[in-house]
């Protein structure tokens, strides 16, 4: 998108990074930065992100653990790419990591990979609209993610070594990629009653393409039950373009890239439920 990059607006996405990591509010702690196309410019404040949520990451399957973290970066090659649909429940049942998406869009894409030529005009969705290959940047090469048709995508988190059992966790966090219109871009966390914990919106990337922007929250006593992700205020297509000037404001279309939580654990009816069969689990691992 076309805009300004006066020096107001360097100056307020250098305090957004100062103050990110310190913003402890009722219950929960805000890690906010928006940054420039340059990794560099948002991985303090992920890191700290990762501190906060909990050490290791566990990759994939493992445990059953309490403490630690799970992450996705979407670079899997295992992983459908665009024209072809990601299965909602992919990192829940193909690869184990206690997270489950649903949209109400018609399902999610993963950018195309191409380690041979990262100038690939189809990358980062460049094969559904060729501008966006130059709206989008990554954090970790090459790979980004969307929701098909719609701004929206839930998370819902499962154990990972029982699928089935729903979870909570104590923090999420998620990178952005070109967000340009303050209050296009959202999360949403939710108790497992349906409760709405918080909303915080994402900050404004500081450059005027394939700018980064990072947003996690921790909770201190509450658990999350479910992420809702607002990205942009317009869903990717073939003739929808960053910065277009509409009736309803200016497009803003965003992608997203790594997903960072806390370790999925049972919720209260999962694990009464399921207490037995993780322990059976957790025995069996150890013969």
């Amino acid at each position: 998108m076309n805009r300004s990059k006066g020096v107001g607006l360097s100056m307020v996405a250098t305090g957004v990074i100062l103050i990110a990591a310190g913003r402890a509010l009722a219950g929960h702690t805000v890690f906010s930065a928006g940054g420039s196309a340059e990794q560099s410019s948002i991985q303090g404040v992920v890191d700290a992100f990762r501190v906060a949520v909990g050490q290791p990451n566990h990759g994939s399957g493992g445990g059953p653990f309490t403490t630690g973290r799970r992450e996705i970066n979407w670079d899997g090659a295992a992983i459908p790419a665009d024209p072809a649909h990601m299965p909602g429940d992919f990192f829940n049942n193909n690869v184990k990591r206690g997270a489950l998406f649903t949209t109400p869009g018609a399902g999610f894409f993963v950018s195309r990979r191409n380690p041979g030529d990262p100038t690939d005009a189809n990358l980062r969705f460049g094969s559904i609209n060729p501008g966006y290959s130059d709206e989008f940047g990554v954090f970790s090469s090459q790979r980004l993610f969307v929701a098909d048709g719609s701004t929206v995508t839930d998370v819902l988190f499962r154990v990972p070594v029982a699928p089935d059992l729903e979870a909570t966790v104590n923090g999420f966090g998620a990178v952005f990629t070109d967000v340009d219109v303050a209050g296009s871009s959202r999360m949403e966390f939710y108790g497992l009653d349906g409760s709405l914990l918080h909303t915080e919106f994402v900050p404004v990337s500081s450059v005027a393409q394939k700018g980064l922007s990072f947003l996690g929250v921790t909770f201190e006593a509450e658990r999350v039950g479910r992420v809702r992700i607002v990205s942009g205020n317009a869903a990717l297509g073939a003739g929808v373009n960053d910065g277009t000037l509409l009736d309803t404001g200016v497009v803003d279309v965003v992608a997203i890239d790594d997903f960072i939580y806390g370790e999925p654990v049972p919720g209260p009816a999962a694990a009464t439920l399921g207490c037995a069969g993780l322990l059976a689990c957790s025995i069996r691992r150890r013969r």
